[in-house]
């Protein structure tokens, strides 16, 4: 696949980009050179080689869930603007 000024001009003007023409030069030739790169890995031989969505393995990020101390309600409310009864109180929103 080749890439000329019109491709990059279509692309600048879906971007709403006002490209200066030694920029219309610049990002044709980096995007040239980024396709054959591409079309160069589509030459390897991957057959024997499984479909991965990850390149790493995957672990769960979670921790175990364990019961531990909290604040108290004290602690809680204590820079609350206003409380009421032991929980934060907040003005009407709803009429």
């Amino acid at each position: 696949m080749s890439i000329d000024k019109k491709d990059v001009l279509k692309v600048a003007n879906l971007a709403r980009l006002a490209l200066t023409d030694s920029e219309i030069e610049l990002y044709t030739s980096q995007l040239q050179r980024i396709l054959g790169y591409v079309e160069k890995l589509s030459e390897l031989d991957t057959t024997g080689v499984e479909p991965t969505t990850y390149t790493v393995p995957l672990k769960t990020a979670f921790r175990e869930d364990r019961v531990k101390e909290s604040l108290s309600r004290e602690d809680a409310l204590w820079n609350a603007p206003d409380e009421d009864r032991g929980c934060f109180k907040v003005p009407q929103i709803i009429e």
